[in-house]
C-alpha cells in the first residue's frame, strides 16, 4: 500500500529514523557541543565520512542536521562553501588513476577512474540523507544554494552535485501520481495556493473552482517529502480549444455533458530546491493516461500557455533591427500617433512601449492596429531557430520538447496584468496528438523543427495589408512617399 501523503506519513518516517539514530548515538563520533555552531557542523560533516555503521552514521547525520537548522544565514552559507572546497577527490589518487586507464584502458580501470573521480562531498550528502528529514532538508540546502550561485561561483560544486543525487532519488520510479480534490488534507491545499506559479489563485473559493467537477488537478508526491508537492498541474474540461484564461477560471455551474478537450492551464513546480529536475514529461504524459482512462470522450489533450519571454524579445529586437514589421504593420502602428508639428518620429520600439500601457486592448483603433504585427510576430518567435537573440520561450521549450505541436496562437488569451506585461496578453494552445507525440519531441530535439499546424504556417505567411490612409503631409513623408497624402507602394 502506498504511503499517505498525509503528515502522519512524515511523523512515522521520522520516527523510525529517530529511533535508528538513537540506538546508533553510543557508538557515533560527535564533537562536543562546546565548540562554536559552524565549527561543530564542520567536524559533524567530517565524522559523518568515518562513521561505519549505518545506525552510528544515522546519529551523526542527525546531530549535523539539527547544527544547521540552528545557524543563522551567514553560517549556512560559510558551510556550504565548506562543502564545496574541501570534500575534493584526491589529485594524486585521480591522476594515478587516469595514468592507468590511459596506459590500458578495460571496463575495471575505467570504473576505478570514475571512483577515483567522485568527489567525498557526494558521499556527505548521501549520509546527510539517512538523518530523519535529510531529503527535506537538503531540498532547502540547494534553493539557498541557487540564490548565492551567481555572487559565490565557488559553489557550482555543490549545487552540481546536489542536483546530480536529486536525479537518482526523484527517479521517476519513486513518485506517486494524486489527484487533488476538496477532499484532500487543506495543508496540501493550502500548498497549492501558495505554489500557484502561473495563474494566481485568490484564495479558498478561487480554489474550489479549480477543484470544481470540470476540472481536475494532480501531483506527484515523494516518499521522502510526504504532504509537499513536487508539481501540480490543473486541466479545464472544456468543450473545443478554449482561446482564454478568464472564462476557464470563472465561476460555473458544472461540467457540460459534451466535453471533448482536456486544457492543461497552469503546471507549477512547487520547490525551488529541485530545479532542473525535470517531472513535467512525465506528468502530463501521465495525467493524459489518466483522464482517457476516466472520461473516454476526450478527443483532444491541449494547453492553454502563456508566452512569458515574448514582449521581452520584441523590445530587443526592434531595438536592432530596423525590418522587423512590415511597411504596412509599421504604417498602421505610426497612424495611431498624433504627432507635434515639426517633431521627429519615434523608434518604433518606444512608440509600440506607449501603445501598449494600460488597458489598450478596450481601444478598438489600438487593438486593430496592433493586433496584426504582434500576432505574426508571436508566431515568428515561437518557430524561430535559435540565432543569438535571445534563446527559445521556457514554455515553448518544455512543450516542444516533449513532442507537442503549436496549434494555434490566441489573441488577448490572457488580459491579466502579467499576461499584458509578458506577451501583450497573447497566449498559445500546444496540442497533445498521441500518434505524433514522439516524431514530433524527435525533430525537435534533434534539429529544433518546430511542430506546428497550418493556421500557424498561414500566419507567419500572412498577405501584405492595406494600410490606413494617413494624415497628409506627416504619414507620407515617414514612408518616403509623396507629400501629397499618396498611399506609398506595397
Amino acid at each position: 500500500m502506498p504511503i499517505s501523503i498525509t503528515l502522519g506519513a512524515r511523523t512515522w518516517l521520522e520516527r523510525l529514523w529517530s529511533s535508528i539514530a538513537d540506538r546508533g548515538r553510543p557508538y557515533a563520533d560527535v564533537p562536543g557541543i562546546a565548540r562554536p555552531p559552524l565549527v561543530r557542523a564542520e567536524l559533524l560533516a567530517r565524522s559523518l565520512l568515518s562513521e561505519r555503521g549505518e545506525a552510528s552514521g544515522a546519529a551523526v547525520a542527525r546531530e549535523l542536521l539539527s547544527v544547521l537548522h540552528s545557524l543563522n544565514a551567514e553560517d549556512r552559507s560559510a558551510f556550504c562553501r565548506f562543502l564545496a572546497t574541501e570534500f575534493v577527490p584526491d589529485e594524486a589518487t585521480l591522476r594515478a588513476a587516469a595514468q592507468a586507464y590511459l596506459e590500458e584502458p578495460s571496463a575495471a580501470r575505467a570504473m576505478t577512474l570514475f571512483e577515483k573521480a567522485e568527489p567525498p562531498r557526494q558521499e556527505v550528502l548521501r549520509r546527510m540523507n539517512m538523518a530523519p528529514g535529510g531529503t527535506a532538508s537538503l531540498v532547502e540546502m540547494r534553493r539557498e544554494l541557487l540564490a548565492e550561485l551567481k555572487r559565490q561561483p565557488e559553489l557550482k560544486p555543490l549545487d552540481a552535485d546536489l542536483q546530480h543525487l536529486f536525479l537518482s532519488w526523484f527517479n521517476r520510479g519513486f513518485l506517486e501520481l494524486r489527484r487533488i480534490d476538496w477532499e484532500t488534507p487543506a495543508s496540501i491545499l493550502e500548498k497549492l495556493i501558495t505554489y500557484e506559479a502561473v495563474h494566481e489563485i485568490q484564495g479558498w473559493e478561487d480554489l474550489r473552482r479549480r477543484l470544481a467537477p470540470d476540472r481536475r488537478c494532480f501531483a506527484f508526491f515523494h516518499r521522502a517529502l510526504p504532504g509537499e508537492p513536487l508539481i501540480f498541474v490543473e486541466v479545464a474540461l472544456v468543450k473545443g480549444l478554449a482561446s482564454a484564461i478568464q472564462p476557464l477560471l470563472a465561476p460555473a455551474d458544472g461540467m457540460t455533458p459534451d466535453v471533448d478537450t482536456a486544457i492543461f492551464y497552469s503546471i507549477s513546480n512547487c520547490q525551488e530546491g529541485l530545479r532542473g529536475i525535470s517531472f513535467g514529461n512525465f506528468l502530463i504524459k501521465q495525467v493524459v493516461e489518466e483522464l482517457k482512462a476516466e472520461l473516454p470522450q476526450l478527443k483532444a489533450f491541449s494547453t492553454l500557455s502563456p508566452v512569458p519571454g515574448f514582449r521581452r524579445w520584441l523590445k530587443r529586437r526592434l531595438e536592432r533591427s530596423g525590418d522587423t514589421l512590415r511597411a504596412e504593420e509599421e504604417a498602421a502602428i505610426l497612424a495611431l500617433r498624433t504627432p507635434e508639428e515639426g517633431a521627429e518620429a519615434p523608434a518604433i520600439a518606444v512608440l509600440l512601449e506607449e501603445l501598449a500601457s494600460g488597458e489598450w486592448w478596450l481601444d478598438p483603433a489600438r487593438e486593430a492596429a496592433l493586433r496584426p504585427a504582434l500576432m505574426r510576430l508571436a508566431a515568428e518567435y515561437l518557430t524561430r531557430p535559435n540565432s543569438g537573440i535571445g534563446a527559445i520561450d521556457p514554455v515553448a521549450r518544455f512543450h516542444l520538447g516533449n513532442g507537442a505541436r503549436l496549434e494555434r496562437i490566441n489573441w488577448l488569451g490572457n488580459t491579466a496584468p502579467r499576461g499584458m506585461t509578458e506577451s501583450y496578453g497573447i497566449m498559445v494552445n500546444y496540442l497533445y496528438d498521441p500518434d505524433s507525440i514522439e516524431a514530433n519531441h524527435e525533430a525537435f530535439t534533434r534539429s529544433g523543427a518546430v511542430a506546428r499546424s497550418a493556421a500557424v504556417d498561414a500566419m507567419l505567411a500572412l498577405p501584405a495589408l492595406t494600410p490606413p490612409k494617413g494624415r497628409a503631409g506627416y504619414l507620407p513623408r515617414l514612408l518616403g512617399g509623396a507629400e501629397t497624402g499618396e498611399k506609398p507602394a506595397a
